[in-house]
């Protein structure tokens, strides 16, 4: 009969495979049943069954009896290896360790123990994708140098991942969530930032702005959740001990303090920090030509100015090529801007139109 039901679904069209597992079937053991049918065997099914059908396993008593002695005081605090040890003195011997935690397993009784914290999962990779401005904003906390010892000034900086403005920025004297929820907030009225119609429901169809940062306590405090939710922004944490996940803020903080002009001496005060900070955004806002958008500054890029700019470059260096042709083996220099900007962008064909994992971000 088995025979017949996997015959009449292959010659409908379905798999042989596909047809055989719907059975419970091996492909070779219907091809042995075909060879004993077709030739000299006898047809006879000659599988041993089930591997759980085993004679020699426990029986329900001594399942019980396993159960009773581990919960007795005396063995309650110990596992299964001290236990069965402890009993073969007395002795007595009722199952191996491996039956003693088979038997637990199955009763839920098998628990981690001591306070330690249990093994977790490793954090899936934020993967963030933007193609134009206010899409995804990377922000970071990093010290200023007093001249007290010990004491230290804060300067938080929100960055727009796709076009390397800086957008906010704050000097403070503590590392507080409600300072960065103020941050942000002035940052959503600069860029003009409305909380897109249905947030938060499958209606929504605008893409919401995402806020990534690190697993720093100001970042993942309750207070900023509440205001990003008020707001309309969703968050997004790089995984522990993973300096990577977070590259446009820490790059930004290298350029911050290697810069020519960034003092040599500790600041005296916060008004002289911010004063400092001021000036630093505005050249790198302004007259900054940035590398990763093909040398120009955040804000052209940030206002879209950036696409004339490289097509005259583009005519420049077309001119330039055919005044002296022999002087140029290849094609001239691509000045175009890059169009889409992730933070670890997945492997090809696997890219994505949607900013990847806000679930997990959120």
């Amino acid at each position: 009969m088995a025979i017949e039901l996997i015959d009449g679904a292959n010659a409908a069209g379905a798999r042989l495979v596909s047809a055989c597992c719907e059975l419970g079937i091996s492909l070779r053991t219907v091809k042995r049943w075909r060879r004993a049918f077709g030739g000299d065997g006898d047809g006879e099914d000659r599988r041993k069954g089930s591997s759980r059908l085993v004679s020699h396993r426990l029986s329900e008593e001594e399942r019980q009896r396993i159960l009773l002695t581990c919960n007795q005081p005396e063995y309650a605090s110990l596992p299964p290896g001290q236990i069965v040890p402890a009993l073969a003195d007395q002795g007595l011997y009722i199952g191996s360790e491996s039956s003693f935690y088979r038997v637990l397993h199955q009763a839920g009784q098998c628990q981690r123990r001591g306070r330690a914290r249990p093994p977790q999962a490793p954090r899936t990779v934020p993967r963030l994708r933007a193609d134009g401005p206010n899409q995804v904003w990377s922000w970071d906390i990093t010290y200023l140098p007093t001249t007290v010892r010990g004491v230290w000034l804060y300067l938080y900086l929100v960055i727009d991942v796709w076009s390397r403005k800086v957008v906010a920025w704050d000097v403070a004297e503590v590392e507080s969530a409600e300072i960065a929820a103020e941050l942000v907030q002035r940052a959503c009225l600069k860029e003009r930032y409305c909380r897109p119609r249905g947030f938060g429901s499958r209606q929504s169809h605008q893409q919401p702005l995402i806020l990534h940062a690190d697993n720093g306590n100001a970042m993942r405090a309750a207070t900023l959740e509440s205001r990003l939710e008020e707001l309309g922004v969703l968050r997004s944490f790089s995984r522990p001990r993973v300096s990577n996940d977070n590259p446009y803020s820490e790059s930004l903080f290298r350029t911050v303090k290697f810069r020519p002009d960034y003092p040599s001496r500790p600041f005296a005060s916060k008004a002289e920090a911010c004063e400092w900070v001021a000036a630093f955004v505005d050249w790198y806002n302004h007259r900054h030509r940035h590398s990763g958008i093909k040398f120009v500054t955040p804000h052209q890029r940030h206002s879209g100015a950036a696409i004339a700019i490289c097509q005259e470059r583009t005519q420049v260096y077309e001119k330039a090529r055919q005044a002296h042709p022999k002087r140029w083996s290849q094609s001239t220099r691509c000045w175009r801007q890059p169009v889409v900007v992730w933070i670890n962008k997945p492997p090809e064909g696997q890219e994505s139109n949607q900013a990847l994992p806000l679930i997990q971000a959120a």
